[in-house]
């Protein structure tokens, strides 16, 4: 990992907002895709020893992602992603919520706000997460902040090994 990208992980438990900030050195239009298309989000966003697989992706406003993270022991925890926002390549919003097999949600959720910019070959992702709850905030925190560095650190060697090839 490249000690000299930026990252910031930012909890404001009165906003119920997460905020995360990182950089990468990869041109902004593949990190965009690493984030928006399912090949690629399948190959990075699960913490290990984890993985993830998407049913189904429609990206484009009002579109939804269905996926699940599973388990070593093939336990399956799903959850769907309603696109309610796309500028391409610059910034795409979504409201996320775990759901059951079936895509039936369990409310609340959260709304992602993603942002992409690139300087001197370095691309930065910006990323302002809203809970509707504060005791889901509260519940989810630990294994989302370990698991969420864990991801983006597995997108980190994924972009590398996109760009040397």
């Amino acid at each position: 990992m490249n000690s000299n990208l930026f990252f910031d992980f930012t909890v404001d438990k009165a906003a119920k907002m997460v905020y995360i900030t990182r950089e990468f050195e990869a041109d902004q239009s593949l990190v965009w895709d690493a984030f928006t298309k399912a090949e690629l989000i399948d190959r990075w966003i699960a913490p290990a020893p984890m993985t993830a697989k998407t049913k189904y992706q429609d990206f484009k406003v009002g579109g939804k992602r269905f996926y699940a993270m599973i388990s070593p022991e093939g336990m399956e925890r799903w959850a769907i992603q309603e696109y309610t926002s796309i500028t391409p390549k610059t910034n795409f919003k979504m409201y996320n919520a775990f759901a059951d097999k079936d895509e039936n949600p369990e409310l609340p959720g959260s709304e992602w706000d993603h942002n992409f910019s690139e300087q001197d070959g370095r691309t930065k992702v910006s990323i302002s997460i809203y809970n509707e709850s504060f005791e889901r905030l509260e519940r989810l925190l630990e294994g989302f902040t370990q698991g969420m560095k864990m991801s983006l650190s597995n997108l980190e060697s994924l972009l590398t090994e996109l760009t040397q090839k």
